[in-house]
């Protein structure tokens, strides 16, 4: 499905990005994810390159890297969340939330585009948020950067899409990751829970597997878009 395709995976090393990487190499793909940590050995046969995209110059290099491989697919993954009452954000806190989930995400993107229109070939997945369609309190910094990924993201395939390049972003809902259950624990999962239609979290596998077909041959029309994977709770 994806044999010769060299996929990028940002924030690879657990989680959604993990299961994303995973899923691209079930179907073919040759994967190259980021992590912060710049000794982490990754397994799987995954190649590696360890990056905090919250360093400008570090950045910088990464997109010069970029640039030589020539990925055929990028998914921008990484991202951090800080939460707080919207008049007791530090500038500083609100700049890194814009520079790792916005401004580096749309580096990513200006580095592989060249290519991608050479070959007539590309997708570009940016992994967004359900607070980048909705929000509620305490989320403005990420929020921000949600939904100026999701308006990048429209621009950009409105420009790139007549080259064969199609990209969308997905906003996964409630996950059940371990982050999730060690920042909500079971009271406020059931608490959560109840406002999901479906009634449950959705897994890391639900995310990757709709990522990895966005991202493949079989995706011919759909882009531009920001798709909810969220058991339908933005819709209630």
């Amino acid at each position: 499905m994806l044999s010769g395709k060299l996929a990028i995976v940002t924030g690879g090393t657990r989680g959604i990005g993990q299961a994303i990487a995973l899923e691209l190499q079930n179907k073919g793909a040759e994967v190259l994810i980021t992590g912060t940590q710049s000794n982490f050995s990754p397994k799987n046969n995954f190649r590696y390159f360890g990056v905090d995209f919250s360093d400008r110059k570090a950045t910088l290099e990464f997109v010069a890297m970029l640039r030589e491989v020539e990925p055929d697919i990028l998914i921008n993954n990484a991202g951090i969340n800080k939460i707080m009452a919207f008049d007791e954000i530090p500038l500083e806190d609100f700049d890194k939330v814009q520079q790792i989930n916005q401004y580096a995400p749309f580096l990513l993107c200006q580095a592989v585009i060249p290519k991608m229109k050479e070959k007539a070939w590309g997708r570009i997945v940016n992994i967004c948020s359900i607070w980048g369609k909705i929000s509620k309190e305490y989320r403005a910094s990420y929020s921000t950067s949600k939904f100026a990924l999701d308006g990048m993201t429209s621009a950009l395939s409105a420009e790139v899409s007549q080259y064969g390049i199609l990209a969308n972003c997905v906003s996964p809902g409630f996950i059940d990751t371990e982050l999730t259950r060690s920042v909500l624990g079971e009271n406020g999962i059931n608490k959560l829970l109840s406002q999901v239609p479906v009634g449950r979290m959705g897994s890391v596998e639900e995310i990757a597997k709709f990522v990895v077909w966005l991202s493949s041959k079989e995706n011919t029309y759909i882009t531009g878009q920001n798709i909810a994977i969220d058991g339908g709770f933005t819709r209630v």
